[in-house]
């Protein structure tokens, strides 16, 4: 009887963990999504860095597919890749009534299912939007065709020729020149 009594009592402590986790919020719906989406741009284009991709994540925190999703982001290879190749950005639709204006602007229509994601590049430009809804039922999505959605938009490398002599010198300041157009905004 004793026993019994132990066991139900850490499976009341395991439940009440899990559904403490379950409402945390993953989105902060106080917080101003066009200036984290212009500091996310800001962070993906220094050059110190490596270059990433901007996945912006739109959904709730009522929403057991964002959570999902969320989870499924944070969990081995994939958190890592995530780390690596992309800053995120979870913007809050709070009851599919916030931040319309920029699941418009980057071709994400919310209507069709959250969590929803765009991806753009270092400098602010639309790689992809998904507009059919297709990560509305993450809850039954595999890690695995998540991983291959991240895997898909991360960043390419972009490979710099061998140059040698002077005019590998001057092909490779115009190389430069030419490529640092690219992080200038348009």
């Amino acid at each position: 009887m004793r026993r019994r009594g132990f066991c139900l009592g850490i499976m009341i402590l395991l439940l009440a963990g899990v559904a403490r986790a379950a409402s945390e919020p993953i989105y902060d719906e106080s917080v101003d999504a066009k200036k984290q989406i212009a500091a996310a741009i800001r962070e993906a284009s220094r050059r110190r860095h490596p270059a990433r991709n901007v996945v912006l994540v739109f959904g709730a925190n009522w929403c057991q597919d964002c959570r999902v999703l969320d989870a499924q982001m944070h969990e081995g290879d994939l958190a890592s890749l995530i780390a690596k190749n992309f800053v995120v950005v979870k913007i809050d639709v709070g009851r599919m009534d916030k931040n319309l204006d920029l699941a418009a602007k980057y071709g994400v229509p919310v209507r069709n299912g959250i969590p929803a994601l765009a991806v753009l590049n270092s400098r602010g430009k639309l790689l992809y939007a998904q507009d059919q809804g297709q990560f509305a039922d993450a809850r039954h999505m595999s890690y695995e065709n998540i991983k291959a959605f991240f895997d898909q938009w991360k960043p390419k490398g972009r490979k710099r020729a061998n140059l040698t002599g002077l005019g590998g010198c001057m092909v490779g300041l115009l190389y430069e020149v030419v490529h640092l157009s690219d992080h200038c905004p348009a």
